[in-house]
């Protein structure tokens, strides 16, 4: 019966032309590969190797054996390095929730430095914080990246371990040709007539600090639409129907809209990675290692902007 060993000698063979060679560049003893090379032809009953004062050399019949044991031995070195690398990763698939507008901004790049370190697939599966630290405590994502406000935090508790990733101020998003684009600062003790585009999310954060500023104003809040669809909010601010609270990492720059700060302090939105307490794979490790790099390079150059 043919093994792995005796496969590798034959290569080892016609790619240095000697035993000696061969054995030195598998760390065998010249007995050792003639005992392989020896087996395999007795297996096979085919002369494989040439010996003469020239050298060592395959013959016909080797060559073209070793033709097929070349692309059979490749394939089971690249089964080997993606066992191995699932094994240290200590997972196949690394499943990761995320609301789509940090999703798209930081995930692309955060999973090609993962795949360049493992074989390790990445699923991303969309959804809004609450519903992802709903999934991520059911065991069906192994972590999340999540947003809540720093002051008024949503996500908390012993079963959580979250690791701050951004922290984004809020910005009131407007038309951008639009009258209320033409100021640099928006004050919102002005805009008691102004319609918002608000999450469906009554606990979600960017409407839980509007409500407080319109509040402490002394002035409702007058919701046009509640929606959580993003390009629907773009689209309506876009056409001058309301404004939206938002953070520049949600907009999206195919829609005709800006953002302007406010005179009054609006705050932080905050952006973690987060699992649940306890162990988790090496990958997860090394996923939220790549999102905090990718992080702060990209929150760097925001500020810079």
């Amino acid at each position: 019966m043919m093994n792995l060993q005796q496969l590798r000698v034959l290569l080892a063979i016609r790619d240095e032309g000697s035993l000696n060679r061969a054995a030195e560049r598998l760390g065998y003893g010249v007995p050792t590969v003639t005992h392989h090379l020896r087996t395999l032809e007795s297996h096979l009953r085919v002369r494989l190797v040439d010996r003469s004062r020239h050298g060592t050399r395959l013959t016909a019949l080797g060559e073209s054996f070793a033709a097929e044991v070349d692309s059979v031995l490749a394939g089971l070195d690249r089964a080997e390095r993606i066992v191995t690398a699932q094994r240290d990763a200590g997972a196949v698939t690394v499943r990761i929730g995320s609301f789509p507008s940090i999703g798209s901004r930081l995930l692309p790049a955060a999973i090609a430095e993962l795949r360049a370190r493992t074989s390790v697939r990445v699923e991303v599966v969309e959804a809004e914080p609450s519903e992802v630290v709903r999934m991520l405590q059911a065991g069906e994502v192994h972590a999340g990246i999540i947003y809540d406000i720093p002051d008024l935090p949503e996500f908390t508790g012993p079963d959580l371990r979250l690791s701050t990733l951004l922290d984004e101020p809020y910005r009131i998003m407007v038309a951008a040709d639009g009258e209320l684009a033409k100021r640099e600062i928006l004050d919102v003790a002005d805009m008691a007539d102004v319609d918002w585009i608000v999450s469906r999310n009554e606990a979600e954060a960017s409407v839980r600090v509007l409500k407080r500023v319109c509040r402490s104003l002394g002035h409702e809040l007058r919701e046009l639409m509640r929606s959580d669809d993003l390009s629907m909010i773009h689209g309506l601010v876009a056409e001058g129907l309301g404004c939206a609270l938002s953070t520049e990492a949600a907009v999206d720059t195919d829609f005709a809209v800006v953002l302007r700060p406010a005179v009054q302090d609006l705050g932080q939105r905050r952006v973690s990675f987060v699992t649940r307490t306890g162990s988790v794979p090496a990958a997860v490790t090394w996923l939220r290692e790549s999102l905090a790099a990718v992080a702060a390079e990209r929150g760097t150059a925001s500020a810079g902007e």
